[in-house]
């Protein structure tokens, strides 16, 4: 059995679970989301519990029992807790600031970097050099953060760029503190 497939999830109060077919829809108090799941994973839906199973032992049926699992659990927690990623800028005149929903950057380059979020997706900026992506949906989260953390990763020689909040960054010496010889 997966680990992960086998585990109930638990829809907390607020939260309404609809399928059909293999379609489901989850709607709670941040929005409502819809994903088309493999049809071949067995879902049951009880008053508060879900429960994802397997019709086979095959090798494709086990990957897809963990992952199934994991999205329904996924959908459950955005809406009704919502997802947030945070990034921080590092460098000297490096800064972010919001133009109407656009997120406008200061990167180092001769122009501005634009960043138009998908739907779905809210940026804020509390202060020049922090950067919280918001939404319901884990992946678009993910993705958009990815996606501004693309414009200019962390560099290893002075860590300038833009990272996770928490993120460790190789430092590498330069060229003059391993030509010393000493």
């Amino acid at each position: 059995m997966s680990r992960v497939g086998k585990n109930p999830i638990t829809v907390p109060a607020g939260v309404t679970v609809d399928l059909k077919n293999n379609n489901i829809k989850v709607k709670g108090p941040k929005g409502e989301l819809t994903r088309t799941l493999h049809p071949d994973m067995i879902i049951e839906v009880s008053d508060a519990v879900i429960l994802v199973k397997r019709p086979t032992e095959s090798k494709q049926h086990k990957s897809l029992h963990g992952l199934t699992r994991t999205l329904v659990f996924n959908m459950i927690e955005g809406v009704s807790n919502g997802y947030a990623r945070n990034l921080e800028i590092e460098g000297v005149e490096y800064r972010a600031e919001l133009k109407g929903k656009a997120l406008v950057m200061a990167l180092g380059y001769s122009h501005p970097v634009r960043y138009d979020p998908a739907e779905g997706v809210e940026i804020e900026v509390p202060d020049p050099k922090k950067i919280t992506v918001k939404g319901i949906d884990k992946q678009k989260v993910g993705q958009a953060a990815a996606e501004i953390r693309g414009f200019r990763p962390p560099e290893p020689y002075k860590g300038k760029g833009i990272r996770y909040v928490g993120e460790q960054v190789r430092r590498k010496a330069g060229k003059a503190a391993v030509g010393s010889g000493f």
